[in-house]
Order: structure tokens, then C-alpha cells, then sequence
């Protein structure tokens, strides 16, 4: 037997080293840049401005044809959105490959025409974590869906944000917890918040098929098939004395559930991953803040819908889990690591990531307007304005 498997084997073995040996290629050549966006300080978008922004980071790449993605080893691009808190000034952060700077800073500037995008070092190589006698301490986590992905999470639609013209005091926007949470905490203390994002890919299993993927709209719609289905199958109701069936209708929450699906499959997806870390100097670390990190994610959270979770965390339940701290210690090395290299989708880091579209997006990530009156938050004095076309050259 050995003369039939032993070269299949061995091909098999070739070809996963060539692959993971061009994507590794790919993976080094690529570029980044660091922008930091400041705000106006009078900003009355609404989070469908943030939507629009969105569709610059919904791209492919070059992985069109089989040359592309297995000779070359190129892979779907990503990017990473961050809220960043240090000492409790708030920094919004996007870090992307340089290709694509030009893209999302025309985008930013053609829905928020007087904010200020510049390039900025990037803010995680200032602290020294895992270097010999750093006072630095630490405690991270990622998050995950409480649901199926097709389930979407409560959106600024569901609190009213789509609506133009609202008054910014009567304005209830769920991003201004978040951003109290981050303007809290002390010297020396920060917290870092990321939100991996990349086009939506086909990994589904597709049914009757061994091999073959789908993507989650097709998912999103086999869940609406269902719920129907269970609704109808729920309100048969046998009437008594003449055995008749009567059909009765879906109640007002299960049809919200419905059509909140349906809404959220029409808009595009992306393949997300969430991380939070919270430091702090020795003296200064503060465990309230782990507690704050985690609960500034419950707005978004629905009964009936979707929700944020933590997937794992840097420490154990029973200390009798970790002699000495040791796989804490290790745990929250990895993690550190994974955040400064923003990875999520693909090695050193691969994680499973989950489903959000565009609005959800856009309403954990998104530039508050008056209505976030947090002093840490740093906004433009005055407007940007461009030069006088009649100007001498």
C-alpha cells in the first residue's frame, strides 16, 4: 500500500509548506501606516456617514485567480479599527496597509470633511510589555457572539441614529458609554481596544457537499427559513371540539427577529475580531477597569438578537489552573503580541472570526457628535478650509 499513499502524502505535505511559505512571503512584504482621525468639534452625522466610510475597507484584493492566491500566496487584505485610551485622552485609530491609505483618507474626508486624518506612530511600540524589569501590567481578552452570526447585534438604528435632524441632548448614542469608560481611567494606566476587519469569505460548510463553502447571507437566509418555519409550526393550535388546525399569527418580537435578519443580510459583512487590553504600571493597576472593559460592550447586546461575549481571557478561574502564574503569564505574552501585529485571520495568530456588516460596524466604531460630551475626547478648534483657487503661483 505504501507505493500508492506515500506519494500522495508527500504531495500533500509539499503543498501545504508552499503555501504556508508564500502566504509568510505575503504576509512580510505587506506595509503599514497608523492614522489617527481628530474630530470636529461640531460633528452632526449620524453613524451612516461611518457606513459609507465601511465600503472602502470592503475589499478583495488580488486573489482572483489561481496564480494569484497559490503561486503568489496573496491573501484577502485587512485592517484594523481602534479605540485607544491613554491616561484617558481617546484616540481614534486606523491602522491599514499604506495601499490603501489614499482610499480610506479620501473616504473619511468625504463624510467628515472637516475632521483631521494624519499618520502617527504607532502607539503599542511606546510600552515595553514582556521586557526585562518593565513595570508594566496586564490583563486582555477577546470577544465573540452570544449568537449565530446572522443574528445582529442592537445597531444605532434601533436607537433611533438613522433619524436626521435630531436634537444632539435628545440623541441616545451607544458609543458614549464607551467613551466615558475610556476618558475614566488614571495615569498610567491605558486601555486598547481593536476591531480586525476583512471582507466576509465563503467558509460556511454548504450542505450536501464535502468540500464546498458558502457565505453567511446564504446562512442568514436558511435561518430566516427556519424561524418561519418554527413560527408556523408553533401557532397550529388544535380547536377544541371539531379537531381543526387553526393558524395563528407570529408575535410582534418574533417578527422583528425576522426582519432584523433580513436587514442586516442586505448590507455587506465583514469578517470581524474584537480584542481589549487593559495596562498599567505597577501601583496603578486598577481591576475595576477589567470589569469596566468588559461591561462597555453591553449596550450593543439584545435578548432576542445578538451580542458581545468574552471568548477567553488572560486568567483562570481556580488558582490551583495556573501553578505560578505560568500559563497567565504566557497567555497574556501571546496576546500582547497578536494585538501589536494585528493578528486575527491568519498566522502567527489565527483566530475564528465572526460575522458583523456594515451598520453593526458602524455603530461600535463610529465618531460621536456633541452628544459625547467627554472632555478627554480631542476635538478641532476651527474648521479645515482650502486655499483660495485665485491664489498666485
Amino acid at each position: 500500500m505504501a507505493p500508492y499513499w506515500l506519494p500522495l502524502a508527500s504531495g500533500f505535505i509539499l503543498w501545504r509548506l508552499w503555501l504556508f511559505y508564500v502566504r509568510a512571503q505575503h504576509l512580510s512584504a505587506i506595509q503599514w501606516t497608523t492614522l489617527e482621525i481628530r474630530l470636529a468639534r461640531e460633528m452632526t452625522k449620524t453613524p451612516l456617514a461611518m457606513e459609507l466610510v465601511l465600503n472602502a475597507f470592503y475589499q478583495r484584493g488580488t486573489i482572483s485567480t489561481f496564480i494569484q492566491r497559490y503561486w503568489y500566496g496573496n491573501l484577502r487584505p485587512w485592517f484594523s479599527l481602534e479605540l485607544v485610551s491613554i491616561e484617558g485622552n481617546i484616540h481614534f485609530i486606523v491602522r491599514t496597509p499604506v495601499f490603501f491609505k489614499p482610499i480610506i483618507e479620501a473616504q473619511i474626508y468625504a463624510q467628515y470633511p472637516d475632521s483631521a486624518v494624519s499618520e502617527v506612530k504607532d502607539y503599542t511600540e511606546r510600552v515595553p510589555y514582556g521586557a526585562p524589569d518593565s513595570p508594566w501590567l496586564l490583563w486582555g481578552a477577546e470577544f465573540k457572539l452570544t449568537k449565530a452570526d446572522p443574528y445582529p447585534i442592537k445597531t444605532y438604528v434601533d436607537y433611533g441614529l438613522d433619524k436626521e435632524g435630531v436634537r444632539e441632548e435628545y440623541k441616545i448614542d451607544p458609543i458614549t458609554s464607551m467613551m466615558e469608560y475610556l476618558a475614566s481611567i488614571g495615569k498610567d494606566q491605558e486601555i486598547w481596544i481593536q476591531i480586525l476587519v476583512r471582507q466576509a469569505e465563503n467558509r460556511f460548510p454548504k450542505p450536501g457537499s464535502w468540500f464546498g463553502n458558502r457565505g453567511w447571507k446564504e446562512e442568514a437566509a436558511d435561518l430566516v427559513n427556519k424561524l418561519m418555519k418554527e413560527v408556523s409550526e408553533k401557532g397550529k393550535k388544535r380547536q377544541a371540539g371539531n379537531g381543526e388546525f387553526k393558524l395563528s399569527q407570529q408575535t410582534k418580537g418574533e417578527e422583528q427577529v425576522i426582519s432584523a435578519i433580513e436587514r442586516s443580510a442586505a448590507k455587506y459583512g465583514f469578517d470581524c475580531g474584537i480584542r481589549g487590553l487593559y495596562l498599567a504600571k505597577e501601583g496603578a493597576f486598577n481591576p475595576v477597569n477589567i470589569v469596566g472593559l468588559v461591561g462597555s460592550w453591553r449596550q450593543y447586546n439584545s435578548e432576542n438578537l445578538n451580542g458581545f461575549t468574552l471568548s477567553h481571557s488572560t486568567g483562570t478561574d481556580y488558582p490551583w489552573e495556573d501553578f505560578r502564574d505560568i500559563r497567565a503569564s504566557r497567555m497574556k505574552a501571546h496576546l500582547f503580541d497578536a494585538y501589536r501585529r494585528r493578528s486575527y485571520f491568519y498566522p502567527p495568530y489565527q483566530r475564528r472570526p465572526f460575522i458583523l456588516n456594515t451598520e453593526e460596524l458602524a455603530t461600535i466604531y463610529h465618531f460621536p457628535g456633541a452628544v459625547a460630551e467627554t472632555p478627554t475626547l480631542p476635538r478641532l478648534e476651527s474648521k479645515r478650509a482650502e486655499p483660495p483657487a485665485n491664489l498666485p503661483l
